[in-house]
């Protein structure tokens, strides 16, 4: 492998909306975020991905072409962020690819994310790094959360207690005691029902600022039958995503009502609000400060709520520990690529419940 300065992080997470890009410098004692953007996944590519989420026809066909095209539009993602930094790829030791997860099932024992990372290393000249879940699952563990590692790494502080909350399409959050080791886990939806919600009545991606959602009320039945799903109830480790939270699973639980859209947006936005503030101060008593990144970090209405629902917190974003809020999950899958190249464990078995500290990913020489 390369001993060049950076790694790039690719992400494409649960809400479908694009590609974070992020290219880090590894030559400084804590690595250095350089440059970032993001790229909107074709309209096209984002409907063959969400029907992959369910069982089709032919779908490993279906699948293997979609990750064709995911790594051609990786590729470019890579080639369009060098060239903005003005990085000559042969800086680059390699890409961190998540890949786009259409299959999560840790208690079945695999997890699948697309992204033909070969194609991507053949696009690029760049060694990828792929396949960060299936070590973790194969050790007996949930594959994710993976992030907190790298939460510990950049934004522990031993004088503060803080918790890291990423809002993606899934929620998941980090617990970073002073005195104690960092704990974490999927807290249940985050983005992907309410997006699915807009995306069926407006026509939008997402509910921008949650402007549609404060045009409606919270209903409480409504929300209490939402709550009442199980895994809501279930100790950590654990983790979740497409395979429970879906439209399909929302539109069951509305069976025979007649609500408003709105007030079912507005109920939607309070159960991502509850379930992380129940989480928080199940799990992390104590706390003295919450930051939020992920795509929910722009929703006002959200972030408002989890203010008011956790009182005497200090609730603001990564950009105030120096991180914009959009691009800490690619920033992690570079610092994941770096350990995996570098032969370092990238894993937390408390928080995934890994039989142990395990090298995470595959690599794809270039």
């Amino acid at each position: 492998m390369s001993d060049a300065p950076y790694y790039i992080g690719l992400m494409t997470g649960t809400s479908l909306d694009g590609i974070d890009a992020a290219l880090v410098d590894f030559t400084t004692v804590t690595p250095r975020l350089v440059a970032a953007q993001g790229r909107p996944l074709p309209q096209s590519l984002r409907s063959r991905l969400q029907r992959l989420q369910a069982s089709s026809d032919d779908e490993l066909h279906l699948a293997a072409l979609a990750g064709n095209e995911l790594a051609d539009c990786y590729a470019e993602a890579v080639l369009a962020l060098l060239l903005r930094a003005g990085v000559d790829p042969a800086h680059v030791a390699a890409i961190g690819n998540h890949g786009q997860t259409v299959r999560h099932r840790p208690e079945a024992g695999y997890t699948v994310q697309l992204g033909n990372h070969a194609r991507l290393a053949e696009l690029t000249g760049i060694s990828v790094v792929g396949d960060f879940r299936s070590r973790d699952v194969a050790a007996g563990g949930q594959g994710a959360p993976l992030v907190p590692a790298f939460h510990q790494a950049l934004f522990a502080d031993p004088a503060r207690h803080r918790v890291v909350v990423n809002i993606g399409g899934i929620a998941n959050l980090t617990d970073l005691p002073t005195r104690a080791d960092a704990t974490g886990f999927d807290t249940g939806p985050g983005n992907v029902l309410l997006d699915a919600w807009v995306e069926l009545h407006q026509g939008q991606r997402y509910d921008s600022n949650g402007q549609w959602a404060a045009t409606g009320q919270v209903l409480d039945d409504l929300l209490d039958v939402l709550l009442a799903e199980s895994y809501f109830l279930l100790p950590a480790p654990k983790s979740t995503g497409r395979d429970l939270f879906h439209l399909r699973w929302l539109q069951g639980r509305l069976s025979g009502r007649h609500d408003a859209p709105q007030d079912v947006q507005a109920t939607l936005v309070a159960l991502t609000v509850r379930t992380i503030a129940d989480a928080i101060l199940l799990q992390a008593p104590g706390v003295d400060e919450v930051f939020v990144c992920g795509g929910g970090a722009h929703n006002a209405l959200l972030m408002q709520g989890l203010a008011t629902a956790l009182p005497g917190i200090a609730v603001s974003t990564t950009a105030q520990l120096g991180v914009d809020p959009d691009w800490v999950e690619a920033y992690a899958f570079a610092w994941l690529a770096q350990r995996c190249v570098t032969r370092q464990t990238g894993n937390l078995p408390q928080v995934t419940g890994a039989k142990g500290a395990r090298v995470l990913g595959a690599i794809w020489p270039a």
